[in-house]
C-alpha cells in the first residue's frame, strides 16, 4: 500500500505494471440517470478519483458524461483517474468479452480503462437479456464456457493495451485459487463485499500475499437499517474520535488494506465519506473484535445481484 498520513490520498500499487488505484472509491449504483450524473460529479467535486461501474448498472453513458464534464471543469487529467467497469455475466463467452469491452468504453467516452473486472464468476446464458429466466423464473446458466475460458479472453485485453488490469468481483476464494494459479496476467483486483460484519479476513490475507487489491463493496452495510451504522461499536468510536460512524468505517476499511466503494448520492455527504482520518489501534482492535457476521447480498452465491432479505422476529 502506497502510505500517505492522509488516508484521503492512498493508493495501492497494482501487479502487472498495472498503476495505483486509489483507496477510496466512488461506487456508480445508482438507478436513476439524473442522480448518476449528479452524484458522480459531487463525488469528483469532493475529491473521489476512482469510479467504478458495470455494464449490469445501464448508466456508463451517464457516468462517461459526468465524468467528462467534470474533469473538463476542474482542470483534471485524465491520468488522475482511476476508472473500473465490469463485464457481466451473459457475456463469458471468449467471443463476447471484447465487444462488451468495446461497448462499455465507448459508452464511458474513454480511450482506455483503468481496470477491467469480471462482475461474477458464473456465466449466465449469452445474449442482450442481462438476466435470462426459463418459465419458472429460474436463471439460465451458460456450462459451456469455464471461468478460466473468460479469464484468457480478458488476459488478451490487457495485451492490447487498451485494459492496464483486469480481475474479479464477487468471488470466494475457493474459486478465486484455480484462476490465480493457472493465469498468465494474474487478477490485479478482488472485488467483494466487505465490512466489520463480513471481514473476508481469510480472502485479504490472501490478497495481501499474493499482491492483489481487495476491493470492499458495502463497507457501510448496503445502508441497512438498523446495521452497522447504528452498531454501538461503531457508535461509541465515532463520538470518541469527533467523526461520523460512516467515516469511522471507512477509515477502519483503509487503515485494514483494503480499498473500497461507497456511493454517496449528494454532495455534502459525497464530503463526508472523503473526509476519513487514520484512527487510533484500540479503535481498530475494538472494531475487530466485533462479533456479528452478516453477508448483505447473495451475489456470490449466485451470480444474481440482490439483498438476502432479513428474517422479521414475531
Amino acid at each position: 500500500m502506497a502510505e500517505s498520513s492522509d488516508l484521503r490520498l492512498t493508493k495501492m500499487p497494482l501487479n502487472n505494471r498495472g498503476g495505483h488505484i486509489p483507496a477510496l472509491g466512488f461506487g456508480t449504483l445508482i438507478p436513476d440517470a439524473a442522480v448518476t450524473v449528479t452524484a458522480t460529479r459531487d463525488a469528483l467535486e469532493a475529491g473521489f478519483r476512482h469510479f467504478d461501474c458495470a455494464e449490469r448498472y445501464r448508466n456508463e453513458r451517464e457516468v462517461g458524461e459526468a465524468l467528462q464534464a467534470g474533469i473538463a471543469a476542474g482542470g483534471i487529467a485524465r491520468e488522475d483517474i482511476f476508472v473500473t467497469t465490469k463485464l457481466w455475466n451473459s457475456n463469458h463467452r471468449p467471443e463476447r468479452v471484447e465487444p462488451a469491452f468495446g461497448a462499455s468504453l465507448d459508452r464511458l467516452r474513454l480511450r482506455y480503462l483503468d481496470l477491467y473486472l469480471i462482475h461474477t464468476p458464473f456465466a449466465f446464458q449469452p445474449g442482450d437479456e442481462q438476466d435470462p429466466r426459463d418459465q419458472n423464473g429460474n436463471v439460465l446458466y451458460d456450462n459451456g464456457v469455464t471461468l478460466l475460458d473468460t479469464w484468457r479472453a480478458m488476459e488478451a485485453l490487457v495485451d492490447g493495451g487498451r485494459c492496464r488490469a483486469i480481475g474479479l468481483s464477487d468471488i470466494s476464494l475457493n474459486q478465486l485459487l484455480p484462476i490465480y494459479e493457472s493465469a498468465r496476467i494474474k487478477p490485479a483486483v478482488v472485488q467483494v463485499e466487505a465490512h466489520p460484519y463480513l471481514p473476508e479476513t481469510e480472502l485479504l490475507e490472501f490478497c495481501k500475499e499474493k499482491g492483489i487489491v481487495l476491493l470492499a463493496f458495502a463497507p457501510l452495510g448496503h445502508g441497512m437499517r438498523p446495521g452497522l451504522l447504528e452498531d454501538p461499536v461503531i457508535s461509541a468510536i465515532a463520538v470518541r474520535v469527533g467523526k461520523t460512524p460512516a467515516q469511522v468505517l471507512l477509515a477502519w476499511a483503509v487503515q485494514r488494506g483494503t480499498a473500497l466503494l461507497t456511493t454517496p448520492k449528494s454532495a455534502a455527504r459525497a464530503r463526508e465519506n472523503f473526509d476519513i482520518s487514520t484512527l487510533p489501534e484500540d479503535a481498530i482492535d475494538e472494531i475487530n473484535s466485533i462479533q456479528i457476521r452478516q453477508r448483505l447480498n447473495d451475489v456470490v452465491n449466485t451470480g444474481s445481484p440482490g439483498f438476502i432479505p432479513r428474517v422479521k422476529s414475531a
